[in-house]
């Protein structure tokens, strides 16, 4: 228990507040309206901050750190007004993703009008969409009871962002407080179980399938209690897809795991789940990525069992014929108590070995397959040598755009959660400051981010702190001098009638020297292992640009132009 006997500022009631909830770092980029929370930090030894370069990306970094530790992300916005409005974007993100930010915002004085303050802005009007909750505190005496909240709440299943907005005279004021340190304000875990009939009735479904799939989503990957699902499928002996941009939920080399399902997946996935009878969804909620909401991904036919922790998602996008609110390893290992309890044993051995031979013959060939010359570097080539380099422990971070979304399911991931990506919202610009956050929570890990030259020319000031922290990253820039996604459509669907899509950049090699960084190009694919294995083992920040060829375009969203279709 802290009980200050002599008055402190709200500011240091609110780091005291981060300290009771076991914060270890704290991102941020500072700002007049919070310097007394600041200083505060500047005297606890126990809270590292990482000062960052754009209130964005420092969210980004917030993110990712919360998804790899399964902890709070904490993020600083300094300034009322342009800091806060720098945070939307990542906190939005950190919305789609279910990621547990708790982002803090300076803001004007109480004491000013809004529409006559410097820099004011109604911040509680702009976070309340895209948070779980949004706080303005309005009395320095609340501000522990407010943080407790924030945190509970963040982590509370299902997890998401939070935002607590303190004004300026708010953290100058003075109070005594008593603030309890003894433990944080929240679980890092749910263990809640589905009812029993629910349970049972899924067993008796369960023992009638012939074609059975199970989906494993991010709901077992954060945190990675995969072993649930394979123990289960590994039973009933039957194969496990995973939910698009959760490829890590299952390790790669698990023979059950078919990787990837959907539009952004492999064909034996996506043939597995069109053809199922039953279909055991864990942890997933069949969205968008996974289906594009469409029975041309899904078997309509199938009977669909889906746990959910989150009531309002079952059954959301699809019919189901059983829908467990629970969390998702909790119910998946009551559902195999209960098939070994009544002795249940599928006949799906056809259904399994077809699958089994399927999935050898598509690795096979994966690699086989002509994946271009030594110049100009095609996708599938970089992506195949990348498998080849990268430890088996390396944590992948990703950006939106057509070079990302072909590698989801074309590159590996052993040890779950390791591969982080922006795919629920879909933005440029987050998967180099992901993977600093990553790096950080997991500081023993092999950290590899990819992304376009675009997304990496919008986040490239990062640098500066990744070597200021020594946050020892790789980024692989796959330069194909463009709007890659974009330019697509506008091949595919506009005639060739290009504006905006093609763009120039520095060599990203060179630059990421002069901010103290290591700096690699790659102009042919015989030379990506070199590059590669020389910034991983640089022990500093890397960058590794790589030259993809330009022609080498894919348009994901097709399903958005049918009416320009043919």
């Amino acid at each position: 228990m802290i009980k200050s006997h002599k008055k402190i500022s709200g500011g240091q009631a609110a780091v005291q507040s981060l300290k009771k909830e076991k914060v270890e770092h704290v991102f941020g980029l500072i700002g007049s309206a919070t310097m007394e929370m600041f200083d505060a930090l500047y005297h606890e030894k126990k809270i590292k901050f990482i000062g960052v370069r754009d209130e964005r990306t420092g969210t980004h970094m917030a993110d990712g750190y919360a998804r790899a530790s399964n902890k709070p992300g904490v993020i600083i916005a300094g300034q009322n007004g342009p800091g806060a409005t720098n945070l939307v974007t990542g906190v939005a993100q950190a919305k789609a993703a279910f990621s547990p930010v708790v982002a803090i915002a300076g803001s004007y004085s109480t004491k000013d009008k809004m529409e006559d303050a410097f820099q004011g802005l109604d911040q509680q009007s702009l976070f309340t969409p895209i948070t779980k909750k949004t706080w303005t505190v309005k009395n320095s005496k609340i501000i522990p009871n407010v943080m407790s909240d924030a945190f509970s709440l963040a982590m509370k299943p299902r997890k998401g962002p939070v935002c607590v907005n303190l004004p300026r005279n708010i953290l100058a004021a003075t109070n005594t407080y008593k603030i309890n340190t003894d433990k944080p304000s929240y679980e890092s875990e749910s263990s809640l179980k589905g009812k029993n009939e629910k349970i049972k009735k899924t067993a008796k479904i369960i023992d009638q399938a012939k074609q059975m799939v199970i989906i494993s989503g991010g709901g077992i990957k954060y945190p990675a209690k995969y072993k649930d699902v394979i123990k289960l499928a590994e039973y009933l002996n039957a194969p496990i897809v995973t939910a698009a941009g959760h490829g890590d939920a299952i390790p790669f080399n698990h023979k059950l795991n078919a990787g990837q399902m959907g539009p952004r997946g492999n064909p034996v996935a996506s043939r597995l789940v069109k053809e199922a009878d039953v279909i055991l969804a864990i942890g997933t909620r069949l969205g968008f990525n996974s289906t594009f909401y469409s029975y041309d991904n899904i078997n309509k036919k199938a009977k669909i069992i889906q746990i959910e922790i989150e009531k309002k998602m079952l059954g959301k996008y699809f019919p189901i014929i059983v829908g467990i609110n629970a969390d998702a390893a909790t119910a998946t290992n009551q559902i195999y108590k209960e098939i070994k309890k009544q002795r249940i044993k599928l006949d799906i051995k056809n259904w399994t070995d077809s699958y089994l031979k399927e999935r050898k013959d598509f690795l096979l060939n994966r690699d086989k397959n002509n994946l271009g010359k030594n110049f100009p570097i095609q996708p599938k080539g970089l992506f195949k040598q990348l498998r080849k380099v990268l430890p088996k422990d390396t944590a992948i971070t990703l950006d939106a755009g057509t070079l990302c979304l072909q590698a989801t399911d074309a590159l590996e991931y052993y040890n779950p959660p390791s591969l982080f990506t922006p795919l629920d919202f879909g933005l440029v610009g987050f998967s180099f400051a992901c993977g600093l956050g990553v790096k950080i929570a997991k500081p023993k890990k092999t950290v590899v981010s990819l992304m376009g030259d675009g997304g990496f020319g919008m986040t490239i000031s990062e640098l500066s702190t990744a070597v200021e922290y020594g946050i020892n990253t790789t980024t692989i820039v796959m330069n194909n001098q463009s709007w890659g996604a974009e330019k697509a459509y506008q091949k595919d669907f506009f005639g060739k009638r290009y504006l905006g899509a093609d763009i120039t950049s520095p060599s990203f090699d060179k630059v990421a020297e002069l901010y103290g960084a290591k700096g690699f190009k790659v102009k042919k694919i015989s030379e990506i292992n070199e590059a590669v294995r020389a910034a991983v083992r640089s022990n500093k920040p890397a960058v590794v640009d790589v030259d993809v060829d330009p022609s080498a375009l894919y348009s994901f969203r097709r399903d958005s132009f049918k009416h320009r279709q043919k």
